[in-house]
């Protein structure tokens, strides 16, 4: 279950020396490396966490930006932060909690069972008037033991079937959805039969929205309990978002992780443009 952690309650923690291991998961698309940031000044404790090496895998463009990332290398990198069994675990960023949401979900779905994000993220955490440190966090090597995901997760074949048998929601930018600009991936446009519910509709800044609120947006889209639904953005990044957001609205939402990225790298895909989910317009 998603779960979010107050700044006032995290220092609470911290102050009394709780096993937890707080993880600084700063990434955006136009910097993916937030380590100098990290290192300018950070929650005091927290491990700098690189999402493109550490929460992600690498292979070929038809395995999407960030594939998910192999067990071995997981659980190498959670030992690298120091997480130890039974730690409560916090995630943060400053980027409306992508990386951090990326983070929660690859750990949650490989067998973490205590990881929060940080409510309001870096900039709550300022806001609430406590204390940054600097320079870099290296803790002693933890012990943690991860699995690999059983969450249910989509291939691309089960992607381009999903519309059939549930709801298919694209996070991104109404205008990346419509087709009308794709700033990243070589093709515009979206699965057809998915349904559109940009990210930016259940943030508030960088907070979630409440419950309520986000439980009506996603009904809004036909994801309610007892509907199988499942999540794509560009990379199964901000995808990971949407997750958590439902979660939070009390729903369940599947990954498609190579989403975008992955589906207009791959020849013979079909491709939706404009405002109606199953607009077939042409083919990668």
């Amino acid at each position: 279950m998603a779960q979010l952690i107050t700044p006032a309650e995290l220092d609470l923690l911290l102050g009394a020396g709780a096993p937890v291991r707080v993880l600084d998961v700063r990434y955006r698309l136009d910097k993916p490396d937030g380590s100098a940031d990290h290192a300018a000044g950070h929650v005091p404790g927290a491990v700098y966490v690189d999402l493109e090496s550490e929460l992600s895998g690498h292979g070929a463009a038809t395995e999407g930006r960030h594939p998910l990332p192999a067990r071995d290398d997981l659980q190498a990198a959670a030992r690298r932060w120091g997480l130890r069994a039974g730690d409560t675990v916090v995630v943060y960023d400053d980027a409306r909690s992508l990386g951090a949401s990326r983070a929660w979900w690859v750990l949650t779905r490989s067998g973490i069972a205590d990881v929060r994000l940080l409510d309001g993220g870096l900039r709550g955490w300022i806001d609430a008037g406590f204390a940054l440190e600097s320079g870099e966090v290296r803790p002693e090597p933890g012990d943690a033991l991860v699995h690999d995901i059983t969450e249910p997760v989509l291939s691309i074949d089960d992607a381009a079937a999903y519309p059939s048998a549930g709801v298919l929601v694209d996070v991104r930018a109404a205008e990346r959805y419509r087709g009308e600009v794709e700033p990243v991936d070589p093709i515009a446009g979206h699965i057809p039969g998915a349904v559109n519910l940009p990210t930016t509709h259940y943030m508030d800044g960088e907070r979630f929205r409440d419950a309520a609120t986000l439980a009506g947006l996603f009904a809004g889209v036909g994801i309610v309990p007892g509907v199988a639904a499942a999540a794509y953005c560009g990379s199964g990044v901000t995808a990971a978002q949407a997750a958590f957001a439902a979660e939070l609205a009390g729903l369940e939402l599947s990954l498609y992780p190579g989403s975008w990225s992955q589906w207009s790298n791959t020849p013979g895909r079909p491709v939706a443009t404009g405002a109606a989910p199953a607009e077939v317009t042409r083919t990668v």
